[in-house]
Parts: structure tokens; sequence; C-alpha cells
């Protein structure tokens, strides 16, 4: 038992096996298997390497957004003027990465709490019977009394009266003059694995730059200052459409950074999507368009609570950050070397099919490749080993064989060649 043990331990730590080759001379396959290697090599190098550069880590953003809009707008209606500045059309004010700004408005002014009766169509009625006291529908104003208004045929209702007329919007948009309004946009990211803070105020960006820039996508693409008509004629909607029901504008600002370079040659560049709204002025026929809200402001007068209520139509601006930064990491390189030469092994997998299946004489390539023993229990030990010289009598034979196929194959098949160490 303990020679045995020994014996295994010996085979194991002081013996190498290697795999049989076996050459094959044949154009068909020699030409398949060239192929595949040489797709394999243009996947590794041209796809890989070139095109998903996996030579390099990569890491994304965290990112901070701050904006600005400057303009004044001024409103004429039924002989009321009005100056509107930042204050009066930007929601929120804060200067968040995403705010609305105000192009149409209906007002209703005056507003306190109180009963009134609701708009036709809202709450149409008959009788007191058709207002059920204390109910109140989803698109109506307020609660119902139970009373039906003769004068109007609707419910009367609990509300802030008098209620919002909105059946007719303003057309053309009341605050036009939006479209002069300017957006300025102060972005900074850091890429925490490559240690790199990076601002859209770039190398050449400065205050006396900012004080006269205006972005253009060719003559002054890192001028971070924005007109608002260009950004929507550069999202692909039409500015009096878009302002009168309002709608979405995405600002894309995009760092794709490579840092085997100078970091100064790390610059932002900036994109512009229509979210929703009217691009392609065929949004009559949809449900629902546009965007509004309302916003209200309160006040007391002779002691009584009243309010000045706003429905808002508006262009939202959603500032979106995107970032990916590369760097050469020996790691990623290694790895993506080591799965392409793994790939390589499919050239040899697509040949042996055709090699043992496919061509005429599989049966000699099986016998090339493959030696069987017998799996029976053998009692004489020499039985266990062949008989070398009539094995190698017999492979004489086959490749004699081999070769007068070959002299009347048209495919000029050189034959095969078997590599045996114990030949030697």
């Amino acid at each position: 038992m303990k020679s045995q043990i020994t014996n295994a331990l010996s085979d194991f730590f002081f013996e190498y096996e290697t795999p049989r080759q076996v050459l094959v001379r044949n154009r068909r396959v020699g030409v398949v298997c060239r192929l595949i290697q040489l797709g394999v090599l243009a996947y590794i190098i041209g796809w890989v390497f070139i095109y998903e550069k996996g030579y390099q880590s990569t890491d994304t953003a965290v990112s901070s957004v701050f904006t600005k809009m400057k303009g004044v707008g001024y409103t004429n209606v039924t002989g009321d003027e009005r100056v509107w500045d930042v204050a009066d059309y930007v929601f929120p004010p804060q200067g968040d990465s995403s705010f609305v700004v105000m192009t149409n408005y209906i007002i209703t002014e005056g507003q306190k709490m109180g009963t009134c009766p609701e708009l036709p169509g809202k709450h149409n009625c008959s009788s007191d019977a058709d207002c059920e006291g204390g109910t109140f529908k989803r698109t109506g104003h307020g609660q119902m009394t139970g009373v039906c208004v003769n004068a109007t045929k609707t419910c009367e209702v609990l509300a802030w009266c008098p209620v919002e007329n909105d059946h007719s919007i303003p057309d053309p948009p009341l605050l036009m003059s939006a479209e002069n309004y300017t957006l300025f946009i102060k972005n900074s990211v850091t890429f925490p694995i490559f240690g790199v803070t990076r601002s859209n105020l770039v190398e050449g960006i400065d205050a006396a730059y900012i004080s006269k820039c205006l972005h253009h996508s060719k003559e002054a693409p890192l001028c971070p200052i924005f007109r608002l008509g260009d950004i929507v004629k550069e999202s692909g909607f039409n500015f009096q459409t878009i302002a009168k029901v309002g709608g979405a504008i995405g600002i894309v600002v995009d760092w794709t950074c490579n840092f085997d370079v100078d970091v100064k040659h790390c610059k932002p560049t900036y994109n512009f999507h229509g979210l929703y709204g009217n691009p392609a002025e065929t949004d009559k026929a949809r449900a629902s368009v546009g965007y509004n809200f309302r916003y209200a402001k309160h006040y007391m007068e002779d002691k009584v609570q009243k309010r000045t209520l706003l429905k808002v139509f508006g262009i939202r601006i959603d500032i979106i950050v995107q970032s990916l930064a590369r760097k050469f990491d020996i790691i990623p390189t290694l790895t993506a070397i080591g799965s392409g030469v793994g790939i390589f092994g499919v050239a040899t997998v697509v040949c042996d099919l055709v090699l043992l299946y496919l061509l005429p004489k599989r049966e000699f390539y099986k016998n090339m490749k493959f030696k069987y023993t017998d799996t029976h229990a053998q009692t004489d030990s020499e039985s266990l080993t062949l008989d070398t010289s009539i094995f190698y009598a017999n492979e004489a034979k086959a490749g004699q064989a081999q070769d007068t196929a070959q002299s009347h194959d048209p495919d000029s098949e050189a034959g095969s060649t078997e590599t045996d160490e114990s030949k030697k």
C-alpha cells in the first residue's frame, strides 16, 4: 500500500502529460482554420481593443449642476401692461437642474372661498336632484352644495370663486418674448477612481468670454450660455407651438474623456432632445399634450383671504449629465487578451468537426486522431502494451493507401503526418 501511494505521488509530481498532435495537410480544412483565426484576430483587435477599448478601465462621474435664467418678458392683456422678470416666470427659482420657464398662462384674479356655479360642461344639471350635496367630481372645482343654479344650469359648489375658466388657451402665447431668454449652465464633474475634477468652464472660458458669448454648435460649442429659442430649435420643436401649450426638453451634458492623454482635452459636449410637446405639429390628435401646472399667490384684502390663480404653460428643462472616462489598466488588458486567446479554440473545434464528420476520409482521420484500448481486464501485464512493430506496420500500410488515394484526388490533399514521441 505504501509503495502504491509513493508511486502515485511520484507520478503526480515528476511526470508531465502533453496532448498528442496530428498534422493534417488538407486545403479545405486549412483554409477554414485560417479564416476562423483571422476572424477572431480581427474581432480582438478591431472590436475589443479599438472600438470597445478593452485595454482601459472606466469610471462615471459624480456631478453637480447650477442654472440661471436671464431675460425680461412683456404682456399687454386688454390694456393691462405687465413686465415679467426671472422671479415671475421660472419655477422653482433656486437654480435646479430641472425647472420650468413660463411661456403662456391663464390668470384668475380675486378668488375667495365661497359658493358659486360650476363651469358649463363640468356639473350640468336640470334640478337639485342632479347635484348631490357633500360630493364632488374629479374634474370639478369644489364640493357640491346640492343646489342647481338655473342661470347656468350647473351645480353650485363650495370652492375658490369665481372658478377658473381654462377652456380657451391664449394664442399666440402671451410670453413669446421668452424666445430671447438666456440660460447659463454651470456643471462640475468628479471622476473618483481617477481623482480628476473638471468643470464646463474649461480653459479659455473666463468672465470676459462669458459676458459676450452665445452657444453655437459649431462657432461656440463650449459657451455655457444658451438662448431659449435656439434650445427649442435644436430639439426639433417649433417655438410658438410649444410655447402655447408647453412641453419638455432635455439638455444632455456629455463628458466622454480619455485620460491616457492630457486632462485638458476632457471637455463637455451639449445635445438637445425633445422629450414631449409638439415636435411634428401633430399633437392635436393626442389625448394629452403639452405641459402645465397651477400656481397660486395668496394675499389678504379687507381681512378676507384671496388669491390669484395662474395656470402656467411652460417649457420644462431637464439638464442630464452623462459621463464615461477611460484610462489604460493592465488588468482589463490581460483579461481581454486572455479571453481572445481562448476564442481561438473555436477554430480547432470547427476543424475537428469537419475532419471527423464531413470529409470523405473521415474514418481515416478518426483512426489518426484517436487510439482505442481494450477495456476488459488483462491477466498478463504484457498484454496491456501494443505490439509496436504491428502498430507501425499497420500505419505504414494506411499511409501508402492514403498516398495512392491522393494521387487520384483532385483536391490535392497532401495526406496526414503523425507526430508521435514514441517513434524516436
